[in-house]
Formats: structure tokens, sequence, C-alpha cells
């Protein structure tokens, strides 16, 4: 549950007023009982709606199964023993279930016999998000948990289950501040000068309090969690895992439906220790606190326990509700880092986790779900983007599988198929240019057909969902290309050299494209705040100091081959016309060449004539396409006009000296020290 509003309420005030404070008792009895007395004059003053949840199903929580509640982790057996021991209340939990399941799917199937079920849909669907919301906080965490699984549910739902709000009626601030004096061990009015009277927020897990700490007068949000939450999920999800179990054996499926089950479980269990929601914070914050414009509230650990959360209280408005390009590409940015640089993400960055500050920041709430990406995983997303933009659509569905989106056992003939329909118009289009809007029916269609399963990772591009023209890797691709230039995994390595070098034949075209993604990184920010420098020179500086650095080892040593190879077809070219030249000054000389030039030769002239044009700074020559059409058995004399091209590209070289002399001179001469080893390895 976040702990900020888009309607931001007044400041607290300094004080609690009450006319007649009791003539006895403690500082702390009368702290808490201006409180509680503002606190019901408030409720009196207001008509609070009793929600569907408390109205149907609210005996759940007043069950009090303190055995249940106890449980400080995920633990089936230990369950299944508690409520084997109460079979009313367990019965009366699973008939409402199950009536109210049953009832709808068998309206369902009445659609279906009626020929009806494409104009019934949105009333079936709207009648679903009810039953979720009236049977409470297990079934709408598994349909939020699921709203982005276009594996699990068609897509045509997928629009519904996303307007699951989790908001029922607030229990009792009396009960509030006594779990908090329970939980902290200390009176209210020793860790807070004040606090506000009513939540702020009310959530199925628990409500959130504006308060100011006594120690240092800092505004915090105060989150405490309702009282036998737990117990009533852990019920919900016993009788869940019995549904499960049966589904399974009687639809005959090969899922592990119990085992997802418990899977997703033990992380809601998680969630709820709110002493780790705050060490999931305080790593996030470490990471990526200091990322330009990206806010993480600082966690309190002193004032926090397993059922109360003290963090600073950050204020703004969702960002679902505002249009802000920058903060998307600030959030696009915070996301690749955690998935590309850390591997520590957050799990959970749906729009209302995310909030736009009044100071135009990007803030990051709710830290109960985090996720950790494993180098191999990480590897592999960097290697299906690659496939991607390089439409190796066979190569991309083996990446699936490897992320763990497919299972070994799916057909990669029809996946490449299908994946080959999605993304070969879009990719066509440039990678710049791909839209979410362009990928998003077609690939939900896909996922469904196809049963992708989605790890939680891919739940981090927060602008996707809601804005359709984002440009889904014109952000993103400069950092693939960042990573695999620079990273000195073999597994990378390994990617680069097969990119690289397709049939042995090296594509100087792919190095250019990764070189210039590797320029922009971070610019897509720039360029939404109107901050970017897109001068060629700086390009041109960026480039070649990146060659020149150690992270540039690997793609300088290739650039080193490509150039000996170049100069020695230069040469080639440059001595059999000099000596042609030479021969038809003497009588009966002949201007027959006495150099064969094979394809390989002319390849690497071409090569060179791109690399010269490249580091210094000058466009693609129209002529270059030329040279790629020639006929490779024709005398070399003939391309001397293209060796001419490169000269007089060396010439403008001069251009690039001022670059050059901003960059360090060690760093140049280790540069020529390579080249005079590559060039002897060579030869």
């Amino acid at each position: 549950m976040p702990i900020a509003l888009a309607s931001i309420p007044p400041p607290i005030p300094s004080h609690f007023k009450l006319d007649r404070p009791p003539k006895s008792g403690s500082r702390s009895e009368i702290f808490r009982f201006r409180c509680l007395k503002t606190s019901l004059s408030a409720r009196k003053s207001s008509d609070v709606d009793v929600d569907t949840f408390t109205k149907y199903s609210g005996y759940v929580f007043e069950s009090g199964n303190l055995e249940a509640d106890a449980l400080v982790e995920y633990n089936v057996a230990k369950i299944a023993a508690i409520y084997r021991r109460k079979p009313v209340l367990l019965l009366r939990r699973l008939l409402q279930i199950g009536t109210k399941f049953g009832r709808w799917f068998a309206l369902r199937y009445i659609d279906s016999a009626m020929e009806r079920s494409d104009e019934m849909f949105k009333v079936r669907a709207a009648q679903l998000r009810g039953i979720l919301v009236e049977l409470g906080p297990a079934f709408v965490k598994i349909a939020q948990a699921i709203s982005s699984r276009p594996d699990v549910i068609p897509p045509a739902y997928l629009d519904e289950l996303s307007l699951l709000q989790d908001r029922i009626a607030p229990f009792s601030s009396e009960v509030a501040f006594d779990t908090i004096e329970q939980e902290l061990g200390l009176p209210l009015d020793v860790i807070f000068s004040d606090i506000s009277p009513e939540p702020i927020a009310a959530a199925s897990l628990g409500q959130v309090y504006q308060a100011r700490l006594q120690s240092s007068g800092k505004v915090v949000a105060v989150k405490v969690q309702r009282p036998g939450v737990q117990a009533a999920i852990s019920l919900d999800i016993f009788i869940l895992r019995f549904f499960a179990g049966w589904i399974r054996k009687a639809a005959k499926i090969n899922t592990d439906l119990q085992g997802v089950l418990d899977e997703w479980a033990a992380s809601l269990f998680r969630e709820m220790d709110y002493r780790e929601e705050a060490k999931n914070g305080l790593k996030f914050r470490q990471l990526y606190g200091g990322l330009q414009d990206v806010v993480v509230p600082e966690m309190y650990l002193e004032q926090t326990s397993r059922r109360v959360l003290t963090m600073q209280w950050v204020e703004g408005q969702k960002l679902s509700e505002v249009k802000d390009l920058y903060l998307v590409e600030v959030g696009v940015y915070c996301s690749l880092t955690q998935l590309l640089e850390c591997g520590f993400y957050h799990a959970d960055p749906h729009p209302g986790n995310l909030l736009r500050t009044y100071d135009g920041k990007l803030a990051y709430l709710d830290f109960g779900m985090m996720g950790e990406f494993r180098q191999e995983l990480r590897n592999g997303f960097i290697e299906a983007c690659l496939h991607l933009v390089n439409r190796d659509f066979d190569a991309l569905a083996k990446d699936f599988i490897t992320l763990g989106l497919l299972p070994p056992t799916a057909e990669k003939n029809a996946v490449t198929k299908a994946l080959t329909d999605v993304f070969q118009n879009a990719v066509d289009r440039g990678v710049r240019n791909i839209r979410f809007g362009d990928l998003s029916g077609n690939l939900g269609r896909t996922m469904y057909k196809f049963k992708f399963q989605i790890p939680s990772y891919f739940s981090l591009g927060i602008a996707l969902s809601f804005n359709p023209d984002y440009k889904v890797l014109s952000s993103s691709y400069p950092w693939i290309a960042r990573k695999v230039l620079t990273d000195n995994s073999p597994q990378l390595r390994s990617s680069l050299q097969a990119l690289l070098y397709e049939d042995g034949v090296f594509r100087i075209d792919r190095l250019e494209s990764l070189l210039s993604e590797y320029t922009r990184v971070g610019t897509e920010k720039a360029l939404a705040k109107g901050e970017a420098d897109t001068n060629p020179r700086v390009v041109l500086k960026q480039i070649l100091s990146f060659t020149l650095t150690e992270k540039g080892a690997f793609v300088r040593e290739i650039l080193l081959q490509e150039f000996a190879k170049g100069l020695d077809a230069l040469g080639l070219v440059t001595m059999d016309s000099v000596s042609s030249a030479a021969a038809t000054r003497f009588p009966f000389g002949s201007s027959l060449s006495l150099y064969v030039m094979d394809d390989e030769d002319i390849r690497n002239l071409k090569t060179l004539l791109r690399l010269t044009q490249l580091l210094s700074g000058s466009p693609k020559s129209e002529q270059i396409v030329e040279v790629e059409q020639v006929n490779i058995y024709k005398n070399s004399n003939a391309y001397f006009e293209e060796a001419s091209l490169v000269f007089n590209q060396l010439a403008s070289f001069q251009e690039v000296l001022p670059v050059l002399s901003t960059i360090p001179e060690k760093r140049l001469l280790d540069w020529l020290k390579d080249f005079a080893l590559t060039e002897a390895k060579h030869h």
C-alpha cells in the first residue's frame, strides 16, 4: 500500500486541543485521549460507508485466530492444522467462496450456451471484480498479481482487473494506537509528538497515519497492520489450495497450481513483515537513492516492527495521474539500473506506487515486494534485446526459454513464427520508433496462446501500461548497447563476437549501431528536459574515449584487427596501382593487375573506409554502396578510386585533432602500441 496520496492533507496541527482533559492520568493517557477524542469527532462529522468486504466478509477478521496471526513465515502444515480445528469457520468461508464463484461460472456457461459471451463480457468482468473485492485481501492481491499476466488470463480481462482498488473501511484508531505501543514497546507520546487522529489511507493489509517524530521533529508515515489480516489470508490460502488441487486433477493440468500458490503466499507473508519491507527500502535507497531526480524515502528502523512501519513522508501526485515524459524517462533509467547494473529490483512498480513529487522528482513507495535478477538472467535479457533488434527471431525464441518466459517443451518453430509476426513490422520501423501500442495487442494474444510465464522483473516497464505511444526500446536499447560493449563476462563477450561476425564476416554496421546507441545512454532524460548535447564532436569524443579505456579493450582489439586487415587491402591496391602505372611507361608494358583482389580484400577495404569515416565523425558515404555492388573479379586498379576515398578520409583526420587533444596522452600511446602489436601479429 503506497504511503502517500494524490491529495495531501493539511499539516499535522502542533497539538490536539481538548477543552477539558482528564483530571487524572499519565501524560501518555492524556495524549491518547486527545487523539481519540479528535478521531471520534471526525467520524461523527463524516459518513463513512461500509465497504462490501467489511459487510460480507468482516467475520473473517473478527474470528481472532491468534495462532494463525502469530505465524512468522508461511507454513502450509501449520495453517492446515490450525483451521482443521475450526470446522465451522472453515465451512462458512468455503461455502461463501464456492457459491460466489459457482454462480459467476454458471452465468458464464449460460452466456456461452446462448451465444452471447461477447456482448455480456463487460458485465461479467465487472461482476468478477466485485466478487474479488467482496472476498477480501487474498483475492484482491491475487487478482492484482495476475493483472499483468497475459499468460494466465485472456488479455480481454486485464483492463477490468487493472481497475481493482485495494480499499476497505479503516479499523479503529484506538486499536491502531494500541498496536503501535505494543509493537514498539513505548507510549505513543514518547515516540511521536503528533499523530493524525484518523488514517490518511486504508487498505486491506493496513492503514497509514501521518505523524511527527518526538526525537527529531521529522514528519513520517506510520503504517499499521490490520489486526487479524494474516489469519484471514491464511484461511483463504488454505481453501484456495484445496480448489487448486481439485482443479488440477479435474482439468488434467500439468502446472503445479498448489506450488504456484505456495510461492505467491510465501512472498505475501514476507510482505506482511514490515521489518523486511524496511530492510528492502534501506537497500533500495542505498543503491538508487543517489540517481538524479529519484526519491527513495528514509526508513526509521527504531520505530519499525513486524506490524508497524515508520518511514519518511513523501508528498506528490500518482505518476499515472500526470503526464510527465521526463519522469517516465527517469523511471526507465532507474528500472534499467535495477535490472542491468545491480539486479535488485522493485517487483511491484505499478503507477500507484510511484509519485511525482511537487518539486518534479520520481518517488518510489512500498518495498514489500522486491526481487533479485541473477547475472545469467541479466545476460539472457541483453541477448534477447540484441536478437530482437537484429531480427534473429529463432534465437529470440531460445532466449525466452532461458529467461523462463517459455517452458523448454514449447514448440520452438511455432513460437519463432509467432514472434516474427509480432515483431517484424515493428522492428522494420527502426529501434527507436517501436511503440508499446504496436506490440501490446498481438503480443498479449501470443503470450496467452503459448502460455508465457511472466517473471516479476518484466513489470518494471512503468510507462507502458498507461502510454501506448511510449517507444519501448528508444530509452532501453542504449543501455543494452553499453552493457554488451563494456561487460567483461565471457557470455556477453561471446554474444558480441557472434553479433559482429556473421558467418565470419565483420558487420561494421552493427558495431556502428552499438557505438551510436552507447553515446545515447541517459540522453532521453536530457532530451525530455531540453538539456541534451548532440554535437557530433562531443559524440566522437565519447566514442574515442570509450575505445581507449579498459572497458573498451575488447572492442578496441576488434577495431585494431579490422584496421590492420583494411590497411593490408589498402596497401595491396596502392602497390598494384603504382606498379601498373609504372608498367605502362615501358614499351610493351601491360596495365594488367599484378595482384588479385578477392572478395575478402574488398570487404576489408570497405570496412576501413567506414572506420575512417566513423572515427573522423563523417557521415556514411553513399559511395560505399557502390563498393558493395562491384564485381569481385574486376581488375584491382578499378578499386583505386575506393582507396582514394580512404586517403581523403585520412586527410580529414586533422579535424579530429582538437578532440584527440582532450584525451590523455597515455591512452593514445597505449592505443598506438596495441595497434603496432596487432599489425605485427597480422603479418
